[in-house]
């Protein structure tokens, strides 16, 4: 059996459960100033974040009254301990939650923990009945407004099922470099070092899934740019776009570039791959990217695609053969991967996300040639942000037409949420007047 990991950290976990519930910041961002036990800490924070709404509901039926964050914090990660971590000693779970707790507020909080977690350990049985009676949005983890625009598009039974699969662990998927090695050869290579992935029902010739457990750094391959980690949902967009040898293609929301290596790749270093962000941040980790992949002919540019018109300001009197646009969403269809998200979601913010998408899709319509190629993509499953969204657009710009469209389902299709719509634009004059 491993040793317990320290005991401070269920403390920095509920600490870090804290400031997520308080700010809404990024639980990952949060991570990034623990050290000690990470991988347990880790655990904690996203099983806690995830089921966040279970967790409450169990609380509130082994308490009279619902503590305030401070304290809910440390309840909810004991709770989840007991209900999820069959690996973790519920004697450890139990008393170095409860240790925390003392440490930090005093003895009556934690008589108090105590008492929520020693009725979680007695009755558990009886609990975990009553959870599977209750709604699907209570059962699962899920904000009920997104369960109820879910049964409302998709229906009672495939939501239940999407709501399913956003809590099981998502697999590490990696996509072979085929500029480089084949299937055959690179699943060949980790076999040779006892690593046993196996090609992906999605797509087997391009991507395969590693065993649970290994780091994606120790993967013979690594460092020579042999392979990336991209779910097999991300190819779809640039095959779409189809980008060939000698065009000029523009992906105009690469970080942390994901796509933009496909489509490097695809173009065998013809042509011109424009790769842009905003942020220099997200620009640090796209050119990181692209320099292990051995990308470094990739054209990397700071700039905003909602203020690219014919004079730039990053593109000035540029046009493209082919533009990609993988643009900001609300991350409805990945939420297997960023549990936190499901707590994000707002018809509000939508709405703010909504006229971004739209001004990205203005801006790539001045920019693209006649007869040129935009692939627009989300990670979302809302009809606001694609079909909605693309068919609300081209009303307004008659000299673009759709050739084809398609959603990806998670638990129909296996792979994470996706949507990608292919635009041509087919007259000048009327691309002007848009």
């Amino acid at each position: 059996m491993k040793p317990e990991p320290s005991k401070n950290a269920r403390l920095v976990a509920a600490e870090i459960v804290q400031q997520w519930m308080e700010t809404g910041d990024f639980p990952d961002r949060l991570m990034d100033r623990v050290q000690a036990d990470r991988g347990f800490v880790m655990e904690l924070v996203y099983g806690a974040v995830k089921w966040k709404r279970q967790l409450e509901w169990v609380l509130s039926h082994c308490s009279k009254h619902l503590p305030e964050v401070p304290l809910r914090s440390h309840a909810i990660v004991g709770i989840y301990q007991l209900l999820h971590l069959d690996q973790v000693e519920a004697y450890a779970a139990v008393n170095e939650t409860v240790a925390g707790v003392k440490l930090r507020f005093g003895q009556a909080q934690a008589n108090f923990v105590n008492a929520v977690l020693r009725r979680v350990l007695r009755e558990r049985e009886g609990l975990t009945r009553g959870l599977a009676g209750q709604p699907v949005g209570v059962r699962t983890s899920h904000p009920e407004e997104l369960v109820a625009r879910w049964e409302r598009t998709f229906g009672p039974e495939r939501t239940a099922a999407l709501c399913d699969w956003n809590n099981t662990p998502a697999s590490v998927v990696l996509r072979v470099n085929s500029a480089r090695v084949t299937m055959k050869y690179f699943l060949s290579r980790l076999a040779a070092q006892e690593i046993f992935a196996e090609p992906h029902a999605f797509d087997p010739a391009r991507f395969c899934t590693l065993p649970r457990g290994v780091a994606v750094e120790s993967v013979p391959g690594f460092s020579d740019g042999s392979f990336t980690v991209q779910d097999p949902s991300t190819a779809i967009a640039v095959d779409w776009l189809d980008p060939r040898p000698g065009e000029r293609i523009l992906d105009a929301c690469a970080a942390p570039g994901g796509k933009a290596m496909i489509l490097a790749e695809r173009m065998g270093g013809g042509g011109t791959l424009t790769a842009m962000d905003l942020h220099e941040d997200r620009l640090a980790t796209l050119r990181k990217n692209l320099g292990r992949m051995g990308l470094s002919a990739v054209r990397v540019v700071q700039g905003n695609m909602e203020d690219e018109g014919p004079d730039g300001p990053a593109l000035a009197g540029e046009e493209f053969d082919g533009i990609l646009l993988d643009v900001p969403c609300m991350n409805t269809g990945v939420l297997r991967r960023r549990p936190d998200a499901r707590w994000r979601f707002s018809l509000e913010r939508m709405k703010t996300v909504n006229r971004h998408q739209q001004a990205i899709l203005d801006g790539a319509a001045r920019k693209i040639r006649v007869q040129g190629r935009i692939v627009y993509s989300t990670c979302s499953l809302e009809p606001e942000e694609d079909e909605l969204r693309i068919g609300a657009w081209l009303q307004h710009h008659p000299g673009f037409k759709l050739v084809r469209q398609q959603k990806l389902f998670p638990p129909e299709a296996g792979v994470d949420g996706a949507y990608a719509a292919l635009l041509v634009c087919a007259e000048r004059d009327r691309r002007k007047r848009a």
